[in-house]
């Protein structure tokens, strides 16, 4: 049994139903590769998915460009009932 299959199979969060270019909210605080502090409650886009979930790559527009990888509990899809259709 691979070291991979067995995290799988012992993995206690269910697995996340987020999506590329799903819009979320961060949070938590966290920290860009160029130590930026991005704050909780910051909306962002997901660019880039890793593995079924376990992580993910989130694209913030303030500062222009930034960057956070974060995990699937330290976001929440971004309410969009206020937009109209």
């Amino acid at each position: 049994m691979s070291f991979e299959y067995a995290y799988r199979v012992w993995q206690t969060e269910p697995p996340s139903s987020l999506r590329d270019l799903d819009d979320v909210v961060l949070l938590v605080d966290a920290i860009t590769d160029d130590g930026t502090t991005i704050h909780a409650g910051t909306e962002g886009t997901i660019v880039s998915v890793h593995g079924d979930g376990e992580s993910y790559v989130v694209e913030f527009s303030e500062p222009v460009g930034a960057l956070v990888t974060a995990l699937p509990h330290h976001l929440q899809v971004a309410d969009r009932s206020d937009i109209e259709r």
